[in-house]
């Protein structure tokens, strides 16, 4: 069996998920019905558009981005530094520690499909050789958009401690990570780390890397919070309840990075439509926002462009503060809170 589905699930694990609430014993489930069948007769159009219609939904050439300057990102700052690599890729340099979410940066993001989904901007691994040491490798799920066996093989030398949804060790180990570097979290789950509080929240989706292991692992977002800020990865689904309840659980977020991109309506259940993502921010308690899950695949029918296009126009009529960085841009919340920039107009 290929590397890339990574590892069926053990009894002994699944021993071990009967802590959790989600784990109903042969499964993990979503807070509130979550339907995604896909009628056999959509499936023609779909395939259709994924092997002929994606030279009209991604840019006509790959967008360039900014270079990594690791001297600026290393340098001391009392406030967090992030950059957004396309897709949902986010690097972070919190309290003195360098913080990496989600880093597909492979070419492929359909390793295992009779066709590719290549990437369109210049990312590559080999960014991964610029980077720092990684202190905290932090995974929201096991897709293949998300957990990226190159990009994981690549890094893994360089990491020191890893933090995933329930489920995704399995995969790691079997890729070669030590077991002792990997803390699994489910909902809610909180730990304490270099003085930041580190806590996994709840989305509505589902996790698979085979036709036969859906809902094996967990999926979810992410909440940092030092003695300053407070930073949310809302992480991939569609909407639901659990929004109003993070809102209520956790203080408002300085900035919250939100699930944006590669929507349609027939899996609208497990993916949030711009629209949506501006709702979700506010109950969450979002105080600035920032759209991700676009920039660098096209994974289902709408142009690259219409995701932030249609971010931007709900955002504006809620007057909901929002920033849009070039991707490889380096920001920190003051500075996201004063700059505009609809750089994708001018690919």
């Amino acid at each position: 069996m290929s590397k890339q589905f990574g590892a069926k699930v053990t009894e002994v694990e699944k021993e071990a998920y009967q802590r959790s609430p989600q784990w109903d014993g042969q499964k993990f489930n979503n807070l509130e019905e979550t339907v995604m069948k896909v009628p056999f007769k959509a499936i023609p159009k779909l395939m259709f558009n994924q092997l002929f219609g994606r030279g009209k939904l991604q840019p006509k050439s790959p967008i360039q981005h900014v270079p990594f300057d690791k001297q600026a990102f290393l340098e001391d700052s009392e406030e967090s530094k992030f950059i957004w690599f396309g897709h949902s890729v986010i690097l972070c340099r919190m309290n003195g520690k360098t913080i990496f979410i989600d880093p597909m940066l492979g070419p492929d993001a359909a390793p295992i499909a009779p066709f590719k989904i290549k990437r369109f901007n210049t990312i590559s691994l080999e960014l991964i050789d610029e980077l720092p040491p990684i202190d905290l490798l932090i995974m929201s799920h096991d897709h293949y958009d998300h957990l990226d066996l190159k990009s994981i093989k690549r890094l893994a030398p360089k990491v020191e401690l890893f933090y995933t949804a329930l489920g995704v060790a399995r995969h790691l180990k079997s890729w070669g990570v030590e077991e002792s570097k990997i803390t699994e979290f489910d909902w809610w789950e909180t730990k304490e780390y270099n003085e930041m509080k580190i806590t996994f929240t709840p989305t509505r989706h589902f996790s698979a890397r085979g036709m036969r292991d859906r809902f094996h692992g967990l999926w979810g977002g992410w909440s940092l919070q030092n003695a300053s800020e407070h930073i949310w990865f809302s992480g991939d689904g569609g909407y639901g309840e659990h929004f109003k309840e993070i809102g209520k659980r956790l203080d408002a977020f300085d900035l919250a990075f939100m699930e944006c991109g590669q929507y349609n309506k027939l899996w609208r259940p497990i993916h949030l439509f711009p629209e949506e993502s501006i709702v979700a921010a506010k109950e969450a308690g979002a105080q600035l926002i920032m759209p991700v899950h676009w920039g660098s695949f096209t994974l289902s029918d709408h142009t690259w462009t219409e995701p932030v296009e249609q971010f931007v126009e709900a955002a504006e009529k809620e007057s909901q503060p929002y920033f849009i960085p070039r991707i490889g841009e380096m920001f920190t919340v003051r500075l996201a809170k004063t700059k505009k920039n609809r750089w994708w107009e001018r690919q």
